[in-house]
């Protein structure tokens, strides 16, 4: 198949799946693994016979599409690489997109041309409690259909291996484990550099997260949290643990679609507090911005098509950022519980937390952008503002952060190529279940079968 110049649409997804396995039929099979809320196929595309399980995960989250093209450009792969499948013992699960119906509300900008305003002004991404990925009541309260969906194949392929694509819309890449995979960090900015995408030295979603080597951080084992904590340390209970008791290693491999030169500038801050001063006060000003317009157009838009749907993020972005900008601020944030303190703080964290706080502002101005065209009419007369606003920090990334887009075919050969070296590195130092049936572990590579390697 040619390479993808786009994003593919859920429906693409699914035709190109099957066209592929119509080519190798011996090799790679195709299967719906659930139905999602709105009744969509959430689509399995399997390559391989081996006996051991390599779980790919994409579209998670519903505005970061990369991961769809992906998981096409990595059956491909191992379809032309007999020692991805068959010399490896491994049968690749590709999920297609786990939550289809979030991705089809960002067809607005999917197709491109792929400009921030655009982008922005058509994003979508539901609220905290309707992203698959979060198990906040934990895995037995599970109730999205897609949620049941990937649980249930975690449990029945008990995978060694496990990905999760994610994306950046401005920042950096980057690759978060739950089990360390020493050699991963040099291997990702290899294939970084090559590729021409910066890798991010200080995520915002890392801040808190020890390191494993530059742009590679440990995820910590989860625990309950309020929604405030989950959104912004995300060390909750999700789907990237749940297969943790078979020896699973999972890696959730972040690919930027706008990238910035800044979030790889580990230099130190001459004046960290200073700067945090001012990011907090510039995202309490835009915070207290946005709730006066929601506060102007929200009788308005009851009637709305999907309301509600829209408004649930809106409200969540509304909800913590002003506790985020208490954390960050050095005059507010020791009232602010934490389980760590912030890091020595370097320019590529500062740029991070500045791509942070505009991303926060600006996803809430493009939901109620939407939510007032679906409305039919402006009675608050609010889209003016929003439009400024919009222009106005989509400018900021363009112009103050350099934010520069990232060809789709080369951000798919960037995560691709992160997920097979994290695949390499995994297959080394899986821990094969015993005769017995007793779980995996996690092992030194001494531990894996001598014929495997």
């Amino acid at each position: 198949m040619p390479p993808l110049q786009r994003y593919p649409t859920p429906d693409e997804l699914g035709s190109r799946a099957a066209a592929l396995v119509a080519r190798r039929p011996g090799l790679a099979r195709l299967r719906r693994a659930g139905t999602s809320r709105a009744g969509s196929p959430l689509w399995l595309l399997s390559v391989g016979r081996g006996s051991r399980h390599a779980l790919v995960v994409a579209g998670p989250h519903a505005n970061e599409p990369c991961g769809g093209a992906t998981t096409l450009h990595l059956a491909e792969r191992v379809l032309a690489d007999p020692a991805l499948h068959e010399g490896a013992d491994v049968t690749w699960d590709l999920l297609l997109c786990l939550d289809p119906d979030g991705l089809r509300r960002n067809e607005g900008w999917l197709r491109g041309p792929y400009t921030l305003g655009r982008y922005f002004r058509n994003f979508f991404r539901p609220g905290f409690l309707e992203q698959p990925e979060w198990l906040p009541d934990g895995a037995a309260g599970a109730v999205l259909p897609e949620t049941r969906a990937l649980l249930g194949l975690q449990d029945q392929v008990k995978p060694f291996f496990q990905c999760s694509l994610h994306g950046v819309d401005v920042g950096g890449g980057f690759v978060e484990l739950t089990r360390d995979l020493p050699g991963l960090a040099p291997r990702v900015a290899r294939a970084a550099a090559r590729l021409g995408v910066p890798r991010e030295l200080g995520p915002y979603d890392t801040l808190y997260w020890p390191a494993l080597g530059p742009a590679v951080y440990r995820i910590p084992r989860p625990r309950r949290a309020g929604l405030a904590a989950a959104i912004t340390e995300a060390a909750v209970e999700s789907t990237w643990f749940h297969p943790h008791r078979y020896g699973t290693v999972t890696a959730v491999v972040e690919a930027p679609m706008w990238g910035v030169a800044a979030v790889q500038d580990g230099s130190a801050l001459a004046d960290p507090d200073g700067a945090l001063r001012a990011l907090s006060r510039a995202l309490r000003a835009d915070t207290r911005l946005l709730k006066a317009l929601l506060a102007r157009c929200r009788p308005y838009l009851t009637g709305a098509p999907d309301a509600g749907r829209l408004l649930a993020p809106v409200d969540d972005y509304l909800y913590v950022c002003p506790g985020i900008a208490d954390a960050w601020d050095p005059d507010t944030r020791d009232r602010v519980p934490r389980t760590h303190p912030l890091p020595s703080l370097t320019h590529a964290h500062l740029t991070a937390l500045r791509l942070a706080a505009r991303r926060l502002a600006l996803r809430t101005a493009g939901l109620l952008h939407q939510l007032v065209r679906r409305a039919g009419s402006d009675p608050a007369g609010v889209l003016p503002e929003l439009n400024r606003l919009i222009d106005l920090w989509c400018a900021d990334f363009r112009d103050g952060c350099g934010a520069r887009w990232i060809p789709v075919e080369r951000q798919v050969a960037y995560q691709a190529q992160v997920v097979l070296d994290a695949f390499d590195l995994a297959r080394r130092r899986a821990v094969r279940p015993s005769r017995s049936g007793e779980r995996g572990g996690w092992g030194p590579p001494t531990a894996v079968p001598m014929h495997r390697e």
